[in-house]
């Protein structure tokens, strides 16, 4: 299983991201996709989520209103966009993955992406 983010970087504040992860070696189409971001010293904490079939999204406060998680299951590829990027964005972000099965849940987590967010 891999989950391979990219599209990370530095950016002026209010610019815009879009982050992008990659997945592998499960099926995509059945997973719950996520964006997780962690900052030193803290717990990691959801950013956004999406259903597998795409029609389900969920954000955090911090989110709502800037960010837009989608998903291509044709690309295996889940995005975040992010918009109006504020100094407190600054952390690594992950991607995550949930596949849930009759009888086990399998979470799979990307080696994350550093968004900078500084004039």
């Amino acid at each position: 299983v891999q989950l391979v983010e990219s599209g990370g970087g530095l950016v002026q504040p209010g610019g815009s991201l879009r982050l992008s992860c990659a997945a592998s070696g499960f099926t995509f189409s059945s997973a719950g996709m996520s964006w997780y971001r962690q900052a030193p010293g803290k717990e990691r904490e959801m950013v956004a989520t999406v259903s597998s079939s795409g029609g389900i999204t969920k954000y955090a406060d911090s989110a709502k209103g800037r960010f837009t998680i989608s998903r291509d299951n044709a690309k295996n590829t889940v995005y975040l966009q992010m918009n109006a990027l504020k100094p407190d964005d600054t952390v690594v972000y992950y991607c995550h993955a949930i596949e849930i099965a009759a009888t086990r849940v399998d979470n799979y987590w990307g080696q994350g992406t550093q968004v900078t967010v500084s004039s």
